[in-house]
C-alpha cells in the first residue's frame, strides 16, 4: 500500500479526499463580490485536485467540504460489510474520535466474520486466529484496534478526546490487515491460476492434492 498524506491547509499536494489520488492541489481565496467597492476576501479557501478536477472547501484551517477527513480511505479489497463502517467512522473522526473507534471496533467485529471467525467476541477470535499461526504483526494490529476501540465504546485508561491521533491510527492499522489477509493471499492465488495447466496438475500430484 502507498504513503497516505491527509489534507492540509496550503499544502502543495496531497491525497485528495474526493478521488484519493496522490496529486498537486491549486488553492483559491473565496472572495465576496460588490458592484460599489473592492471585493472583500473572506476566510473561505478552496483547494482544486489536478487529478480529478473537483474542489475542496475550507473554512480557518479545517476542510468542510467534502467532510474533513485526515485518515486514509478504505482498502480497496474492504469486506462489503465492513466499507459502510469504515466510511461512517471516516466521517466523523474529527468532530468525534471517541465514535469514530466505536465504528471501527464493530468494523473490526465484521472483519472477523470475513476471516471465518464467529465475530462474537474479538478477543477470542483474535486468539484463535493465531493458533492457526497468525503473524504476530497481525496479532499485534488486532489487539490495537480491539484495545483502541473497546475505548471508545467503554471508558478506559486512554482518553481518545485527548489523543485523537490514536484514533486516526486504527484506520491504517485496519487498511494494513486487510492488504495481509485479505489483499495480498488474493493477489498470490490469481497469478498462481494463471499458471499452465499441467504445472497445476503437477503440483497437485507433488502435494498429493
Amino acid at each position: 500500500m502507498s504513503k497516505y498524506y491527509p489534507p492540509k491547509l496550503n499544502e502543495a499536494s496531497f491525497n485528495c479526499a474526493l478521488c484519493g489520488v496522490y496529486a498537486k492541489q491549486e488553492w483559491d481565496t473565496l472572495a465576496i463580490t460588490s458592484s460599489v467597492g473592492p471585493n472583500k476576501y473572506t476566510d473561505f479557501k478552496s483547494s482544486r485536485c489536478c487529478h480529478c478536477v473537483q474542489r475542496s472547501y475550507w473554512f480557518l484551517n479545517r476542510m468542510i467540504v467534502p467532510s474533513e477527513a485526515p485518515v486514509p480511505p478504505h482498502h480497496v479489497d474492504t469486506p462489503a460489510s465492513c466499507v459502510d463502517l469504515y466510511n461512517e467512522a471516516r466521517d466523523i473522526v474529527s468532530r468525534s474520535p471517541r465514535a469514530a473507534a466505536a465504528l471501527l471496533r464493530l468494523c473490526v467485529q465484521n472483519l472477523m466474520i470475513e476471516l471465518g471467525e464467529k465475530g462474537k467476541n474479538i478477543n477470542d477470535d483474535i486468539a484463535s486466529l493465531v493458533k492457526g499461526g497468525l503473524p504476530v504483526e497481525v496479532q499485534q494490529a488486532l489487539d490495537y484496534c480491539r484495545v483502541i476501540g473497546n475505548n471508545g465504546v467503554h471508558p478506559g485508561e486512554i482518553e481518545l478526546t485527548d489523543r485523537p491521533e490514536m484514533t486516526h491510527s486504527l484506520f491504517e492499522m485496519i487498511n494494513f490487515i486487510i492488504e495481509d489477509r485479505i489483499a495480498r493471499p488474493k493477489k498470490i492465488r490469481e497469478l498462481y491460476n494463471t499458471l499452465p495447466e499441467g504445472a497445476l496438475n503437477a503440483v497437485k500430484k507433488r502435494d498429493g492434492d
